[in-house]
């Protein structure tokens, strides 16, 4: 069980940063410069939904990863 739990939670960590690192930032810094028009492209609206939906998985992956790390440290107790 304890093995399960400590692979449940490197998977988790792992999206949790791709989630994170998937979102876009406030400021366009350097990507603005180089990535050009990409929102004339993709559209605004549609950004905002995947956004949105990015922000509902960080939420969901940071919960999951907080219990994870504390059913792990139970087991290791």
């Amino acid at each position: 069980m304890a093995l399960a739990a400590k692979v449940f939670l490197a998977v988790i960590s792992v999206l949790l940063i791709v989630v994170v690192l998937l979102q876009s930032s406030k400021s366009p810094g350097l990507s603005g410069v180089i990535g050009g028009g990409a929102e004339q492209v993709m559209g605004k609206a549609k950004a905002r939904g995947i956004d949105a939906l990015l922000s509902k998985l960080t939420a969901i992956f940071a919960t999951l990863f907080m219990i994870m790390a504390i059913v792990v440290a139970f087991f290791l107790k």
